[in-house]
């Protein structure tokens, strides 16, 4: 079994894939070192930072973010999920210090989304016209996460439910064993589609967390009418420039990332 046949089993499975070791000392340390120049408030009452659509967000912070944007780590699974053709539709950085609190968990597509309509307990066909994976989040973890940490939480495989998300998880998913937080070192990535059931753990971790957030979608979805600007003082290769076009059908009103594009990566 080839590692890209393996990748694509377990995120077919599990809703999410963590791939460790994408990222090296250096590039980790030039992505912190661009964070910490920007003189963020101290993390507490948000926990983002660097945010769009509304401009470029952090990708005006410097290359190393625009490197992320379709590097080789990341296509072939991204082509897995979406296609040949999708758009970045949203990005922004998560930063926790110790003690801050858990998120809820949540689901923007699928049956426990908000716009389904699915009640607890009942089964919910998905219709023709529904959305159930047409998004996909790259998070890149730039400090330890994990069991011992917190940060990114999900439930496996409930991207894949026609059940709404059960009351007594959703108050307390602390308590639910289904609920777990994976195990990602700083410089890996973290893969997951929006309808896989996900929150943010209560950070317990001594040092602060970072993770930048990638938001993809089918070229012709979008999540908001607004749309991430490319970066003004950087140049962006043929490939990335294709992210930021406008929402069209694939192939006919919307490029490919991968015809001609095979050996262009970003190391």
């Amino acid at each position: 079994m080839s590692n890209l046949e393996l990748q694509q089993y377990l995120f077919d499975v599990q809703g999410y894939l963590v791939i460790e070791n994408v990222l090296n000392p250096e590039e980790l340390a030039a992505l912190n070192q661009l964070i910490d120049q920007q003189e963020l408030p101290t993390p507490g009452k948000v926990q983002r930072f660097g945010s769009a659509p509304d401009g470029s967000g952090f990708l005006d912070w410097g290359k190393p973010f625009c490197n992320l944007l379709t590097h080789q780590a990341i296509m072939p699974i991204l082509r897995f999920r979406l296609g040949d053709c999708f758009r970045l539709d949203r990005i922004y950085g998560m930063y926790m210090r110790a003690g801050m609190p858990r998120g809820r968990l949540h689901a923007d597509y699928g049956a426990t989304s908000p716009t389904s309509g699915s009640q607890p307990g009942e089964y919910f066909p998905f219709r023709d016209n529904q959305v159930t994976n047409g998004f996909v989040v790259v998070t890149w973890v730039l400090s330890d996460t994990g069991p011992d940490y917190g940060g990114f939480c999900c439930i496996p495989g409930s991207h894949k439910s026609n059940y709404k998300l059960p009351p007594q998880i959703d108050q307390a998913p602390e308590d639910a064993p289904c609920v777990i937080i994976p195990n990602a070192p700083a410089g890996s990535v973290i893969l997951f589609t929006e309808a896989l059931t996900h929150g943010t753990a209560a950070w317990r971790g001594k040092h602060e967390r970072r993770s930048l957030l990638y938001k993809y979608c089918v070229s012709h979805m979008v999540w908001t009418s607004r749309r991430v600007e490319p970066p003004a003082n950087v140049e962006l290769t043929p490939r990335q420039k294709i992210l930021f076009g406008d929402p069209g059908d694939p192939h006919r009103f919307f490029p490919s990332l991968f015809d001609g594009f095979e050996s262009e990566h970003v190391v």
